[in-house]
């Protein structure tokens, strides 16, 4: 408060023009009014906080206000009747009220507001600048009109000639403030039409965004359907030449599984982004992660002829995560040094252990082409690469670090990068947190019994598929000719059908223990068919494999709960193959 300001409207004696005025700010909620505070401190006012109409009205009756900033909605006194019992007061009869609304006003009320005193509306939430602007054009002809009053009580015995130059002041200024207005009016709706169309955008990007997410796992489905039938002939030609196969056939595999590597890389990507990829955590060795990301990148690492090394704590390290993803992680690192160096460098792995922070640190470093600072902010980006010339040996998807970053956050890890500059080389870091022993040896108890049970269900699922008869459905000719031609060499006895809706009765024809069962066809679905053969009264016998190209958990889970016995993602491998007919042979002898 300042008592001279009070003071001063009490006994009439003029305030200096640049003394603080008072301003009342009206509002129900503490954190509008923290924000109208400070928005408008800058002005340098007196600003006076009133939480009802009450206290609101009792706040008017001790002093003098140049402005009230008044809530419409609130409990017991909305604005309206706080502003019209107000503007009964000859006092305050023509103190101009802002009022604060944060939902759309009719015109009426608009109306109502106006009749009851009111220069303006502002809608929540409040922009700063456009609030501010209004005070302190307000305040600013608080300030004129009280000097014009102090001026005609002062001048009344002056001539007319300087009353009429006073009338002619005051209306310039309240032309000014009618421009003013409609300026401040002006530039709200284009910050509202500039507000709108940046939601607009937003929402289109959002939407280009999930599109494109939905397209990728669509394109990975897509292409594992002609991978099918090109898998199973070299898995045909291999059993056809009793494990002798050519350089050639060996390069056709390989190229083969660095396609199927990148379409799962592609399907990692778009789960990510829609949230869908999960974990499944476990008590694992560090070695034995570490093990499994060698092994999926020895075939790049002796392409390359590169000198690797690797160097493991003694003692035995454990981690909560879950292994092949952690080893996806390792693997693309090291897929990444060998396709970024020349051929014959070195590439070392090496894992330690930092007490400090309780974690574990595996660092890959290699001596390939390096980094600059620039490339360094953005070696995470999807679809980034830092050298996309021709002349590389090794090409990619520029997604495999992505997915390094993304699935060791999910681990609550961190990646770190380092490198000297180009042509030095690279560090990545991993780090991880580690396992405390208490709760390893829970959790290691854990992973058994699950192991158990896992073995006792597909021991029992097992009985249930004794057979000889293999029957192969799907619309792709290729692929259903080259599976059924397949499990024919593996010396079972096969059918194959085309068409979906035949697929009853083949079975009531052929009578197979074990159906090979494409999942999406055309004019009639492989869930649709295989919860018609569940109704059979020998489904119970009857196994039945799902063979698609969707592999995410939950079309894993809508297969089960079609009937599936199995879920196989397309192309399926050769051993996944002879596991489940050399079962299903067991069983049918037995």
């Amino acid at each position: 408060m300042h008592p001279s300001a009070s003071a001063a409207s009490r006994t009439g004696v003029r305030a200096p023009a640049d003394e603080p005025v008072r301003i009342l700010l009206v509002d129900d909620q503490p954190g509008r009014l923290l924000t109208y505070q400070a928005i408008l401190e800058p002005l340098g006012e007196h600003l006076v906080q009133a939480s009802s109409g009450r206290e609101a009205l009792r706040l008017l009756m001790q002093d003098d206000y140049a402005l009230i900033l008044l809530d419409v909605n609130m409990p017991d006194m909305d604005g309206f009747e706080t502003a019209s019992l107000i503007h009964q007061h000859p006092r305050y009869e023509k103190t101009p009220i802002i009022f604060v609304t944060a939902v759309n006003v009719t015109d009426m009320d608009r109306l109502q507001g106006y009749q009851l005193g009111a220069v303006d509306y502002v809608m929540v939430p409040v922009i700063p600048e456009i609030l501010r602007s209004k005070v302190e054009v307000l305040v600013e002809l608080y300030r004129k009109r009280r000097e014009l009053q102090l001026l005609n009580a002062s001048l009344a015995a002056q001539n007319q000639a300087l009353q009429r130059e006073k009338s002619r002041e005051l209306q310039a200024l309240n032309e000014s403030l009618r421009l003013a207005n409609e300026t401040l009016a002006s530039r709200n709706i284009e910050l509202q039409n500039e507000v709108s169309e940046r939601a607009r955008a937003e929402e289109r990007l959002r939407d280009m965004d999930q599109r494109k997410d939905v397209f990728l796992a669509t394109l990975a489905h897509e292409l594992r359907n002609p991978l099918a039938p090109l898998q199973n002939a070299l898995a045909i030609r291999r059993l056809a030449a009793g494990g002798g196969i050519d350089p050639l056939h060996e390069t056709m595999e390989r190229q083969l599984a660095l396609l199927v590597r990148l379409i799962d890389d592609l399907l990692d990507i778009a789960r990510i982004a829609q949230g869908k990829l999960t974990l499944r955590p476990a008590s694992v060795a560090l070695a034995d992660v570490l093990d499994s990301a060698v092994e999926i990148a020895q075939p790049l690492l002796d392409a390359g002829r590169h000198r690797f090394h690797m160097a493991l704590p003694a003692q035995d390290v454990l981690l909560h995560a879950d292994r092949v993803r952690l080893a996806q992680v390792f693997a693309n690192l090291l897929n990444n040094a060998a396709k970024y160096s020349d051929p014959g460098s070195r590439i070392d792995l090496e894992a330690r252990l930092d007490d400090t922070r309780d974690e574990v640190v595996v660092t890959v470093r290699d001596t390939g082409i390096g980094l600059a600072e620039d490339q360094i902010e953005a070696v995470f980006d999807v679809f980034r690469q830092v050298d996309t010339t021709i002349e590389r040996a090794h090409g990619g998807l520029g997604i495999g670090l992505t997915l390094v970053e993304k699935i060791t956050a999910m681990h609550d890890g961190r990646v770190e990068v380092e490198s000297a500059g180009l042509g030095q080389g690279c560090t990545f870091r991993v780090c991880l947190p580690r396992q405390r022993a208490a709760l390893a040896g829970a959790l290691e108890a854990s992973v058994t019994n699950a192991a158990a049970a896992d073995t006792l269900d597909n021991v029992i699922d097992a009985s249930r598929r004794g057979a000889t008869r293999i029957l192969v459905v799907d619309d792709n000719r290729d692929a259903a000719d080259t599976l059924a031609m397949m499990v024919r060499v593996l010396g079972h006895e096969v059918a194959q059908v085309y068409d979906p809706l035949q697929v009853e009765a083949e079975v009531e024809r052929f009578a197979p223990d074990l159906v090979f069962l494409d999942v999406g066809m055309p004019g009639r679905s492989g869930y649709d068919i295989a919860r018609s053969l569940r109704l059979r009264r020998d489904a119970r016998a009857l196994g039945i494999v799902a063979v698609t190209g969707w592999g995410q958990p939950e079309d894993r889970e809508r297969t089960r709960a079609a009937g599936f016995d199995e879920h196989l993602v397309k192309p399926p491998q050769l051993d996944a193959i002879r596991r489940l007919c050399a079962g299903a042979g067991r069983d049918a002898d037995a």
